[in-house]
């Protein structure tokens, strides 16, 4: 089937993890690199998932990176503001450390240079709770780069987040995608598969690294890579 555009999740899908696993160890190693600036452990995190939770209620119109700031900069003080290339220096160096905490697959690569085959466009649909550094590492750990993807969603360029379907309203909206004629690819029931329904997209849910708060799935297109590949083909 020829698609207008195929958008892939990251966390799980393109670069499965145990997502639970993954947060615990990534936060513990950011506390640890940002400790000498002042920043106490249990805090700094606790201020971190308060941060999260701001992005995924902005319906816009600001940026998530604004959102994020600043809440973070009122629960550790101002100065957090000059802290943000430090922030962005971690995710440089030591966040590299937390692709231990992956179980990265060449069917990555292999699915996304597939989708370019059949699709127009083909897009990163991560949910944008990152700096654009973080998610180029991160993709740098699947086999994949910047340069795979027609847009890649972090942030700094979104004012929405999985599992708002504006999120991908947002994402039709740049590129002029009509929905019903995309393709969402996806590990989780929740964030990735129901909001892009939502929102008009075909979608196709990976069950290698399935996650669901449901017994009961979503009817959806839905398989192991080996199946999505077969979409594209």
């Amino acid at each position: 089937m020829k698609y207008q555009a195929v958008l892939f999740d990251l966390d799980g899908t393109l670069l499965p993890m145990d997502f639970d696993e993954f947060t615990r160890g990534y936060f513990s190693l950011l506390a640890t690199a940002v400790a000498p600036l002042g920043y106490e452990k249990s805090k700094m995190i606790g201020s971190m998932w308060q941060g999260v939770a701001a992005m995924t209620k902005n319906c816009g119109p600001r940026k998530n990176d604004e959102v994020f700031w600043e809440v973070f900069s009122e629960l550790e003080g101002k100065q957090a503001y000059d802290h943000i290339p430090l922030f962005d220096t971690f995710y440089e160096n030591e966040f590299h450390q937390a692709k231990a905490l992956t179980q990265p697959t060449p069917n990555a690569k292999v699915a996304v240079d597939a989708a370019r085959a059949c699709a127009e466009r083909v897009v990163l649909a991560t949910n944008p709770l990152f700096p654009a550094v973080a998610v180029r590492s991160r993709l740098a750990w699947a086999g994949l780069s910047e340069n795979d993807f027609d847009l890649v969603t972090h942030y700094s360029n979104s004012t929405s987040s999985k599992p708002n379907p504006r999120y991908f309203e947002e994402i039709a909206e740049k590129l002029d995608l009509m929905p019903s004629r995309c393709l969402m690819v996806g590990n989780n029931a929740d964030e990735d598969i129901l909001p892009a329904q939502a929102a008009g997209f075909d979608t196709f849910l990976l069950t290698d690294c399935l996650m669901s708060k449901s017994e009961i799935l979503p009817k959806t297109k839905k398989g192991s890579w080996g199946e999505l590949m077969s979409l594209f083909f």
